[in-house]
C-alpha cells in the first residue's frame, strides 16, 4: 500500500472512531502523546489524548442512534513525504465539527495523529440512515 493510500485509510479510521465511539480505533490512529486543542470559548482548551479517549468511550455513538454520516475531507496538505495536515468536517449528533489533524508517518505504526485542533462549526439536524 502506498503512503497516500495508507493516509486515506488512517483518515477513515479516524472517521470510524468518532462515528462508532471506538477507542480501539482511536488508539490505532492517535499517537500516544498527541494533544487536542480548541478555542471556541475564547480561551485555549488543551485536551490530552487520554482525556479525549475517555470522553469518546463515555458518550453514545452516532452509530447507536442510526445517524447518517456526513464525513468530508476538505483539504490534504503534504508538508513532506512523512507529514501531512488534513482538514475535515463531520457530524456527530447535532454538532458539525471541522478538525485539523496533523499526521506523522511512523515506520512501525503508519500514519499517526500527533495533534488535533477542532472547531464547533455549527449545529445540524440528526438525519437517520436511509432504509
Amino acid at each position: 500500500m502506498t503512503r497516500t493510500a495508507a493516509l486515506f485509510e488512517a483518515i477513515q479510521t479516524y472517521f470510524d472512531a468518532i462515528y462508532y465511539c471506538d477507542v480501539e480505533k482511536l488508539d490505532r490512529v492517535f499517537h500516544q502523546c498527541s494533544t487536542l486543542f480548541d478555542a471556541d470559548n475564547g480561551e485555549i482548551f488543551v485536551d490530552p489524548i487520554d482525556s479525549f479517549r475517555a470522553d469518546v468511550a463515555s458518550r453514545p455513538s452516532p452509530a447507536s442512534i442510526m445517524q447518517k454520516r456526513h464525513d468530508q475531507i476538505i483539504l490534504l496538505d503534504w508538508l513532506s513525504p512523512i507529514s501531512a495536515v488534513v482538514k475535515l468536517r463531520l457530524h456527530s449528533h447535532t454538532n458539525v465539527f471541522v478538525d485539523h489533524l496533523s499526521f506523522i508517518w511512523d515506520q512501525k505504526a503508519g500514519w499517526q495523529i500527533v495533534a488535533k485542533i477542532w472547531h464547533l462549526e455549527g449545529e445540524c439536524q440528526i438525519e437517520p440512515l436511509d432504509d
